[in-house]
């Protein structure tokens, strides 16, 4: 058996309902939508949220909070990632990229201190925390800012 090979069970399947196509089909004439009105007419219906002239929920509950349209995102390493690079080897920005740590668009990396290394790295990273930065420096490595 393959993927196309599929099929539905039989009978699992609705058939869609033909509208306007004679009185015989219990849906002519009107198809469905009823004698006049609004919703009987082409284009006609209410649009999404109108609640029939009450006052709508979307401007009835109070609006909360705000967007920073000036947010970084950075993306967040931990020390415990960083054992993941050979011993005196170089972590920048396309390095840690390529080891898969990080994905999508940021505005740069902060390291953190969780987890431990115990061998030296030259780390080249836009921020890092005093713990991580001790622990990096204990083991012997480097840390250059960007």
């Amino acid at each position: 058996m393959k993927l196309n090979e599929l099929s539905p069970a039989k009978g699992s399947r609705k058939a869609r309902k033909r509208l306007g196509r004679g009185v015989g089909s219990g849906n002519g004439k009107t198809a469905g939508r009823g004698q006049k009105g609004q919703g009987s007419r082409s284009g006609g219906g209410v649009r999404p949220g109108f609640e029939g002239g009450q006052m709508p929920i979307h401007r009835r509950l109070p609006k909360r909070g705000f967007t920073n349209i000036f947010r970084k995102n950075i993306a967040i390493i931990n020390i415990r990632d960083l054992n993941k690079f050979e011993t005196g080897s170089t972590v920048d920005e396309t390095e840690i990229e390529r080891m898969g740590l990080i994905k999508g668009k940021r505005d740069g990396i902060k390291i953190l201190g969780h987890g431990e290394i115990d061998y030296p790295l030259t780390i080249k990273v836009n921020n890092i925390s005093k713990s991580a930065r001790i622990k990096i420096e204990a083991a012997g490595g480097k840390i250059e800012d960007i």
